[in-house]
């Protein structure tokens, strides 16, 4: 399946400069690793140790937060759009 991965700016560094990825997959955990694949760097900003998301790296499919569905095993059909968003904090 192929999907459109957004790209926040904070990480477009390691695109090399694009906001949107394209990449094949059948679950955000696969479209994760082959955005790491295509621009080496990625999965550390994303993965903590453990190999799951970090807290603060929010991770949305078709406007819902992959947290609240199944994860990285969610799965994803042709189309669909991925957006990586960091969390934002302060006061």
């Amino acid at each position: 399946m192929s999907l459109t991965i957004r790209i926040p700016t904070q990480l477009r560094t390691l695109t090399g400069g694009a906001g949107e990825v394209e990449v094949e997959a059948t679950s955000v955990g696969e479209a994760l690793k082959a955005l790491d694949a295509a621009n080496p760097g990625l999965a550390d900003r994303l993965f903590d140790d453990a190999g799951e998301l970090r807290r603060f790296v929010n991770v949305f499919l078709a406007d819902e937060d992959v947290r609240f569905l199944d994860g990285l095993a969610t799965s994803v059909v042709d189309g669909q759009t991925l957006s990586i968003v960091p969390a934002v904090a302060g006061g």
